[in-house]
């Protein structure tokens, strides 16, 4: 009897503990499900038998914003590459040179005709920096530009008569019209002739210059 007895006890404890087994399996199955909660860009997994967002989250995963490109779907790159001829007419004086240009340029498929500008350059050699700003204009729309502080200016010989030269980039630094807000950096080459021999001396000859690149619209 008391074998019997034990092995029913056995087979109970036996079953017993597959029942407990099967229920703490599936309890722990239970709490080991999730969800994902979102609330704006922050997100977090909820871990529960019945899982459940708190208030003010969501399983609904948000969709990106997406950042508007219509500014810089608007931006337009332009090329130009021009020579222009027309009068350089300076000022001389004991330290520096003053100059204004007027230009007429041929070679620009933008229509970019018209060259206007000032200067001023202090040489104490045959080598000098040049400084300045202009525009460049089709007659409606006109885009504004200065010297970067590296342009500069060689002159042939060490006194007058001479032949000057000067190279350089020109930065653009807006505009009117279709160029408004235009930005960009052009190469500039080009010369002039100089006769004054003087301070107080005014002078004038004929100027070629070349613009040549790429600048952006806005």
């Amino acid at each position: 009897m008391t074998r019997i007895y034990n092995t029913k006890r056995v087979s109970a404890f036996v079953v017993f503990a597959l029942v407990a087994g099967i229920v703490t399996g599936t309890a722990a199955n239970a709490a080991t499900k999730s969800i994902t909660c979102y609330k704006g860009t922050a997100s977090k997994v909820v871990k529960a038998a019945a899982p459940k967002c708190p208030a003010g989250w969501s399983t609904k995963k948000p969709v990106p914003v997406k950042t508007s490109t219509s500014a810089s779907s608007s931006s337009k790159s332009m090329t130009i590459n021009a020579t222009y001829t027309g009068k350089i007419s300076m000022n001389w004086s004991d330290s520096d040179v003053q100059g204004t240009v007027t230009a007429t340029g041929t070679g620009t498929t933008l229509g970019l005709t018209q060259l206007t500008g000032s200067g001023s350059s202090s040489p104490s050699g045959q080598d000098a920096t040049i400084s300045g700003a202009g525009t460049i204009s089709d007659g409606t729309n006109t885009l504004k530009a200065t010297f970067d502080p590296n342009a500069s200016a060689h002159a042939k010989d060490g006194a007058a008569p001479t032949n000057v030269t000067i190279s350089g980039n020109v930065i653009i630094t807006g505009g009117t019209g279709k160029y408004a807000g235009a930005t960009g950096t052009l190469k500039f080459t080009g010369g002039f002739p100089v006769a004054a021999t003087a301070a107080g001396t005014k002078d004038s000859g004929a100027l070629t210059l070349t613009i040549s690149g790429s600048f952006t619209t806005k």
